[in-house]
């Protein structure tokens, strides 16, 4: 066996442990085209993933609605920590209840923290996301019970990773906010967005205080 294969079963290994130790109990993910899976695929926007060259190394070489050749970062942290080989798109039509305590992604490709941003393109905002997180929570209730529940949603990775669509696809080519603010004043309203988000999420005040300093 190679000798840097060895080091990254090891990595992996101690990763586990460290999720383990930690009590994580699945992926959340939310964001732009960096983490989406696929949940464009059922929005009516042009900004879509699901037709080749995507997905031409795959599972199957079939396109999924990930922007990328293959699987996303965050399907690669799912296998690592020994959950699933990917992350589903929770808007997947094909998505089994049993895939919920898993993990899922809320993320829809060309949004930002911006709700303008998602609007310009007609995908998911920030806000819906965490509207079909309330949803997932309900899914998870129902087949888990209430006490399990809380205890994947509380312990679980909550991964985002947005950001420069509202520069790319919303400041620098939209008139609107170039309007209402200058850069260094929009980038503070991107940051005060974020740590609104982060307020309603299910982090505990301790975690949250954390992420703010």
């Amino acid at each position: 066996m190679p000798w840097y294969s060895v080091v990254a079963a090891d990595n992996i290994h101690q990763l586990r442990q460290l999720a383990a130790k930690n009590n994580m109990s699945c992926i959340l993910v939310f964001g732009d085209s960096s983490v989406d899976p696929g949940n464009n695929n059922v929005l009516r926007t042009t900004v879509k993933g699901n037709f080749p060259p995507y997905g031409k190394d795959f599972f199957n070489s079939c396109p999924t609605g990930r922007f990328t050749n293959g699987r996303l970062a965050t399907d690669f942290i799912a296998e690592a920590l020994g959950y699933r080989k990917v992350i589903p798109a929770f808007l997947d039509p094909k998505l089994k209840a049993e895939d919920l305590p898993y993990g899922v992604s809320f993320a829809s490709a060309a949004t930002g923290y911006d709700d303008y941003t998602a609007n310009v393109s007609s995908v998911l905002s920030v806000s819906k996301q965490l509207e079909y997180f309330k949803h997932y929570k309900i899914h998870l209730r129902k087949l888990v019970g209430e006490e399990k529940a809380e205890f994947i949603i509380r312990n679980a990775l909550y991964i985002v990773s947005m950001g420069s669509n509202d520069f790319l696809r919303n400041y620098f080519l939209e008139p609107t906010r170039p309007k209402q603010f200058s850069l260094p004043k929009f980038q503070d309203f991107l940051l005060s967005l974020m740590t609104k988000d982060i307020q309603v999420s299910p982090l505990s005040q301790p975690k949250l205080n954390e992420l703010l300093e």
